[in-house]
């Protein structure tokens, strides 16, 4: 797959596309460029429900892969890699997208946004990462307090605690993320990474434009520097921060990382 398919279906509404490793999800909506919304470890589209009206309303198309495992997409199959996951959404690209597109991963979503323009880069406009880890790794204790957040035998109140430590600001209300985990997903995503050995795709900002959406007060992914996100991504990245955040962003500051996508989105289409 290396273009947008000429007679693509840019119908509307919500579509179950066959593919070679089982059914996927795909809600489409809105008309324009296209922008293509994957959600974090082990969680759905519903993330992104409260952006997804405002970018609708600036004037852009947006593409909504649920993950495997979710909604009625079927199960990630066992062996798969993060090269599997992108070529999941590279069909659901070829066939809904108005042209290549915006590819905007929220934490551990931005995986599959950097194989995409990877593997795929025809269909690739420029990608965001939101709440994003640059390299591949986040401290022992975190990674600790990430798994026991999507621990369902676990007390809410203990899930909480882990909750607020890694993904919420201080202030802020982490109860909103009790429900809406996947655990066999996440577990199914992680494996997919560890799969994955190569390691090319990670400067995702070498040949794409690229926005790190980082979030003030993010425990798992502290914003770095313009400079240490080049270093890191490649020359075609800039940096924007969030403030009042953590690393779950999006029910924190929706109308801030709606700004700053559109912003972002116009910027390739200027």
């Amino acid at each position: 797959m290396t273009g947008t398919a000429p007679a693509a279906d840019h119908k509307e509404g919500t579509h179950l596309l066959d593919l070679p490793h089982g059914r996927l999800e795909v809600q489409v909506a809105g008309e324009g460029h296209p922008i293509v919304l994957i959600p974090s470890l082990g969680r759905g589209q519903e993330d992104f429900d409260a952006v997804a009206p405002v970018l609708i309303a600036a004037g852009f198309q947006l593409i909504r892969p649920e993950p495997r495992g979710i909604g009625r997409s079927a199960p990630l199959r066992d062996g798969a890699t993060l090269h599997d996951m992108a070529a999941d959404v590279a069909a659901v690209m070829e066939r809904f997208a108005n042209g290549p597109a915006l590819v905007t991963g929220h934490a551990a979503g931005n995986w599959v946004a950097r194989m995409l323009g990877h593997d795929h880069p025809g269909l690739v406009r420029g990608i965001a990462m939101l709440a994003a880890v640059t390299g591949t790794e986040v401290t022992p204790e975190i990674s600790r307090a990430i798994t026991s957040s999507f621990d369902l035998s676990l007390p809410d109140a203990e899930r909480l605690r882990h909750l607020q430590r890694a993904y919420f600001a201080p202030g802020h209300d982490a109860s909103v993320w009790l429900p809406g985990w996947h655990p066999d997903v996440a577990r199914a995503q992680r494996a997919a990474r560890v799969a994955t050995q190569d390691r090319a795709w990670l400067r995702a900002a070498e040949t794409k434009p690229l926005l790190y959406l980082a979030a003030a007060e993010d425990a798992i992914a502290p914003p770095p520097s313009e400079a240490e996100v080049q270093a890191a991504l490649g020359p075609l990245a800039r940096r924007a921060v969030v403030e009042r955040a953590g690393h779950a962003l999006l029910p924190e500051q929706p109308a801030a990382v709606a700004a700053a996508l559109i912003s972002f989105a116009r910027s390739l289409w200027a």
